[in-house]
């Protein structure tokens, strides 16, 4: 009846992995990220790691896609979606339990570095239509695709340049604004070294 819906902020521990479910056929990928908790001990004067949440989750359809050839090993990440728990039987007879959540959205954290979007082409459809995660997904059983079978990998649909750099833009701004002078040296500072945005 009622859903968990949370965020998780942390890296990736392992790479996404394509695998397909064994009764519906459908594709999904799978990552697991660490979230270690940071506290300062006034002791020591110095940063330590607290608890740590590893927590394995799925993603589906076109978030699948832009998981698989947009997020490594290492990335910060921040993950919004469905919390929950899924109790199994493992080979010996003992009850296990694991902590899984089904992505919603995934994204880097900008707060640890800087990223790019680059938006899908418009297509009528994706080209997967998934679903789940490692061995079993939604208590279903899944079994890995073959490198050949894989759809998307890390990298895929990225321009081969690279775009510049928010630093190197500012720098050819600069750089257009000291070509405008005749080189004598007693130009007045002008307008032309800070350009306001121009919308999009």
């Amino acid at each position: 009846m009622y859903e968990t819906n949370i965020a998780v902020i942390g890296n990736v521990l392992t790479a996404p992995e394509w695998r397909r479910t064994t009764t519906h056929n459908q594709l999904v990928a799978n990552f697991r990220v660490a979230s270690t908790a940071r506290r300062f001990d006034r002791g020591t004067g110095q940063w330590s790691d607290g608890d740590v949440l590893r927590i394995r989750v799925t993603a589906w359809r076109r978030l699948a896609e832009g998981v698989a050839s947009s997020i490594a090993v290492g990335d910060p990440v921040v993950v919004y979606g469905r919390i929950f728990t899924r109790d199994w039987v493992d080979d010996d007879n003992k009850n296990r339990v694991s902590y899984e959540m089904e992505a919603l959205a995934v994204g880097h954290d900008l707060a640890r570095g800087r990223s790019r979007f680059f938006r899908n082409k418009p297509v009528p459809q994706s080209t997967i239509e998934g679903a789940d995660t490692e061995s079993v997904v939604r208590g279903e059983p899944t079994d890995a695709l073959h490198d050949t079978e894989v759809p998307v990998r890390f990298g895929d649909g990225m321009p081969d340049e690279a775009a510049p750099t928010f630093l190197e833009v500012v720098a050819g701004i600069i750089d257009e604004a000291a070509e405008a002078g005749d080189g004598t040296g007693d130009e007045e500072e002008t307008d032309t070294t800070r350009r306001e945005p121009v919308a999009a």
